[in-house]
């Protein structure tokens, strides 16, 4: 299991928001993905910050009740940032991930985005691991 990296198991086609980006085309990008939220990057592709699915439902009430899509990703995202390296060990992982800590993690390489990661990744991974321990001869 220590030999499972993040890079073995992690999505490499985020998504992804840029911080001016409106709430509601934010959603947009959500509803047509696998994820509920994503990292906010800049020009440079450097995450600068996150948006979770509770932070577009406590904003996107208020705009849908007025019909002002007034709000943008900046104005709600949160600015500070748990990521890993792809070279993390899932087990390392999985011990992050415990209650209360975040469901999904950035992949940052070199000050870059290179995926997401998300607990049912880091399932999956320990799942094939299982599946290899009690393969049992037929």
């Amino acid at each position: 299991m220590e030999s499972l990296k993040v890079k073995d198991y992690m999505t490499q086609q985020a998504v992804t928001f840029k911080a001016e980006m409106p709430l509601s085309l934010a959603l947009d990008k959500v509803m047509k993905s696998a994820h509920m939220g994503g990292p906010v990057i800049n020009e440079h592709e450097e995450v600068i910050g996150f948006l979770s699915e509770q932070d577009l439902l406590d904003k996107l009430v208020k705009v849908s009740y007025f019909c002002q899509d007034t709000h943008l990703v900046g104005d709600c995202m949160h600015p500070d940032v748990l990521s890993v390296s792809p070279e993390l060990p899932i087990i390392e992982l999985a011990d992050l991930m415990k209650v209360g800590k975040p469901k999904a993690y950035p992949v940052i390489d070199n000050k870059k985005l290179v995926g997401i990661i998300t607990r049912t990744d880091v399932l999956r991974a320990i799942g094939k691991t299982l599946d290899d321990c009690f393969k049992h001869p037929v």
